[in-house]
This record gives structure tokens, sequence and C-alpha cells, in this order.
């Protein structure tokens, strides 16, 4: 019963208003298209002279956007409740088990739940992410990416990646750091603060809401907006999290496709 109780504590508290949402939105979507526009090519060496230096520097540059999205989460969880210790960021940041919608108590059976989701995740993010994404691209030509190497998806699978990742086990590393601030850093901040925040201006509508704004979010890679992000973010990761009101739910959701990157990566490494 206390899970419960809290539960229902944390969503009695004070919501958000829009322009607080907005607000928020920009102090992670800038910083973010900030490294990815500015930062990063001022870094970048020359693609066709040094690609494996060119995605060191385009990790980077995103892993400190990430890493700030992953602070500032932190942040507001003290600002907002006094302290950061482990039982208020749980409770918070809704860092327990999936709970039943009907009674609010924790059900371990509601995990199986994943076993499907993981199963349509993959399936949406190798179809049907990249059709809506080459689509806006057709429609709004201007999004799309300036250069090779930018979509980390068609370098992994180009004929000359075997050459550049061959005993590069420097990069796989760059990568893992990078995808543990993607997972934490947006799931905290998107499900974990502003989910629970966004019902009092979006009502029933607050979880697609979560997705459309946070899948906006991606300034850094606007060629992935509608599929990787809108889509993939309000259908896997914003709708299960409201459901469940489980943030863990997203985070496994999330980081399923960083750990398909990392296989993909250590064969490459390894060829």
């Amino acid at each position: 019963m206390a899970t419960n109780g809290s539960q229902k504590a944390a969503g009695t508290e004070k919501q958000y208003s829009l322009l607080k949402i907005l607000g928020l939105w920009a102090t992670v979507a800038l910083p973010l298209g900030i490294m990815g526009w500015v930062v990063f090519p001022a870094l970048a060496p020359d693609w066709n002279v040094d690609p494996m230096g060119v995605g060191f520097a385009r990790m980077g540059a995103i892993t400190i956007g990430l890493f700030w999205e992953f602070v500032l989460a932190l942040i507001i969880v003290r600002r907002e409740e006094g302290d950061l210790r482990w039982a208020t960021a749980r409770r918070r940041l809704r860092l327990n088990p999936p709970l039943s919608p009907k009674t609010g108590e924790p059900n371990s059976k509601l995990w199986l739940w994943l076993i499907p989701l993981l199963i349509l995740h993959a399936a949406a993010a190798l179809f049907i992410s990249g059709m809506l994404d080459d689509l806006s691209i057709r429609i709004f030509p201007f999004l799309a990416p300036p250069g090779d190497g930018y979509i980390l998806g068609e370098f992994l699978m180009s004929p000359e990646a075997p050459t550049y990742f061959a005993g590069a086990w420097g990069i796989l590393g760059m990568f893992l750091v990078m995808a543990a601030f993607n997972i934490f850093g947006e799931e905290f901040f998107w499900r974990g603060v502003m989910l629970p925040k966004m019902n009092g201006v979006f009502g029933k509508w607050d979880g697609v809401a979560n997705g459309v704004i946070g899948g906006a979010y991606h300034l850094s890679q606007p060629w992935q907006i509608l599929g990787g992000g809108i889509f993939m973010w309000t259908v896997f990761y914003a709708l299960p999290a409201k459901y469940f009101r489980s943030t863990w739910i997203s985070v496994i959701l999330h980081g399923s496709i960083n750990v398909l990157w990392t296989a993909l990566i250590l064969r490459l490494i390894l060829s």
C-alpha cells in the first residue's frame, strides 16, 4: 500500500504550465542542437581524411549535450523535492516496477509486457522509423543530413565500415558512454521529470504530448525527428511509461536499440 500511496501523492503534485514545459524543452533541445551544429563542426576533422576522428568528435559533442540533460534532471529533482536521496529520486522519477493501471500496485507479471514490446520496438526501429524519416526528408529536403557519416546505422552497414572499425576499441568506449547518457539522460528527463507534470496542460493526452514534444527536441539530428523521434518516443517510450507509471519500462525499451548498435560495432571491431 505504501507504493500506491506514494504514486498517488506524486500524481497530485503541482503540474507544469505550458510555458514551463516549453522552457524546459528549450533547456535541453538548444544545447544539444549547439553541440551538433556548432561544436561538432568546429572539432571535426575532414571526413574523407579521418572518418573515425569525425565519429569521435560527433559522439563526444552529442554526449556533452546528453550529459547536461542527465544533470538537469537531477537538478530539477533536487530543487523540487529538497534532496537527492534514492527514495526521493525513485518516487519523483518513477523508478519503480510497473504498476497495475487498475490498482496502482506493483505486479511482477507486468514485466512480461516487455517481451512483445521489445519485439515490436525492434521491428519498428528497423523498418517503420526509417521509412518515416525518409518521408520527412522527401517532404522537407532541408532536414536531410549534410553529409556522409551523420546516420550511424548507414555508416555501420557501409562496405567501408570493417576497414575503419577493425580493432578500434576506443570508438566502442565512446559509444557506450554516449549510449548511457542517451538512455538515462533522456528517460530520466522526459519520462521521469516531465511526464508526471504534463497532465495539467494536456490531460489524458499527456503521454502523446510527451512523445511529440520530446521527439521534436532532436535538433542535433532533425532528419530523425519524425520517425526515430516522435513516432518511436510516443509509441514505445512515453505511452508505456504512462500506462505502467514506470520509467524503467521506457529505459529498457530505449536501451534495447543501443544493445543492437553495441553488438554491431563489436562485430566490426573483431572483424
